[in-house]
């Protein structure tokens, strides 16, 4: 019996300013609507993922909101002096909660990236496309180059790493493979990728893919069975429940669901409800789902995860590297 995995996590919003300006993001806002999460909020949503026995912290902000001029008026108002030194202390508040930090930050230089290894089990960058599309042109941090140097710098720091392609951006098939075998080029390099989400484009209101076609079945099932021949076994295709019917993407190859949450919303595609976990294993009874913690097995093994998160990880990893310790109500 094929085995699948998935988390269970809570997404925290840091901050929603962004430098980018995708044709496709509705999470992203103007500086007079943009808000830094508060302590006191992040506490909350810490407190309820504990109490709903999720173990991952999913922290997610927009990309270099510093270079936006005002947005020390944030920080002043969320009594924050530094924004990497407060997602750190973001991460130190999850692992006191017993949940493990995932941190997806954006472009971070080398520094700051160093500065966050050690309170992360994971991090993560969606490569989304080696294209040069429109929906980026008003992104100067989805430059591919930039992008790929990046994940190539997580990799010499040994950081288990989640990466992507967004699929139905204006990209070809073409430049989907291109994008995929660098990714699997960056592995055979590394060794560091755990996990290749292929993620469908949700057309969202207001944005200036709002309508375009959403990617048909048989085309995702197209690009992960792609993915599935490019890249080594041992790295992951995910594919998010709450965006595509899993089932005959799994048939084609993918093997893994990512985070599903019964605590927050998707706060990229906040419109798209998780599916109920009961009901997703009704639906995919055929299949062995297992859950995982955001670091795979096979990086516990090596001690790769980050050096403040190994007496957690010890605690809810079974023999297998798998989730084995569960939350008794």
């Amino acid at each position: 019996m094929k085995t699948l995995t998935y988390s269970k996590n809570i997404f925290l919003p840091v901050t929603d300013l962004c430098r980018n300006r995708c044709g496709y993001c509705s999470f992203r806002k103007e500086l007079k609507d943009a808000h830094l999460i508060t302590r006191t909020e992040a506490m909350h949503l810490l407190e309820e993922g504990a109490l709903h026995g999720c173990s991952e912290a999913l922290f997610t902000m927009g990309e270099a909101p510093w270079t936006i001029s005002g947005f020390e008026s944030l920080l002043t108002k969320a009594n924050v002096a530094d924004l990497l030194d407060y997602l750190i202390e973001l991460c130190e508040m999850a692992l006191e909660f017993g949940l493990l930090p995932h941190s997806n930050a954006g472009l971070l230089e080398p520094e700051d990236l160093r500065r966050l290894q050690p309170y992360n089990a994971s991090m993560g960058l969606m490569l989304e496309t080696t294209a040069i599309l429109g929906a980026h042109a008003k992104s100067p941090g989805k430059r591919p180059d930039l992008r790929l140097q990046y994940i190539a710098r997580a990799g010499r720091l040994r950081i288990p790493f989640t990466t992507g392609i967004l699929v139905g951006i204006g990209e070809s098939m073409q430049d989907r493979e291109e994008a995929i075998s660098k990714i699997a080029h960056l592995h055979r390099a590394f060794g560091h990728i755990q996990e290749v989400i292929i993620q469908p484009l949700d057309p969202k209101p207001g944005t200036a893919l709002e309508n375009a076609p959403r990617p048909e079945t048989i085309d995702l099932c197209k690009t992960v069975k792609m993915a599935r021949e490019i890249l080594p076994l041992e790295v992951a295709i995910q594919v998010p429940p709450n965006l595509v019917d899993p089932l005959p993407l799994i048939t084609a190859g993918a093997d893994d669901l990512g985070g599903i949450s019964t605590v927050t919303v998707d706060g990229i595609n906040p419109d798209c409800p998780w599916p109920d976990e009961v009901e997703l294993h009704r639906r995919l009874s055929d299949y062995s789902l297992r859950e995982r913690l955001p670091v795979y097995p096979r990086f516990i093994a090596m001690g790769w995860h980050g050096q403040r998160t190994r007496s957690q990880v010890d605690f809810l990893a079974g023999e297998d590297g798998l989730r084995a310790k569960k939350y008794i109500s």
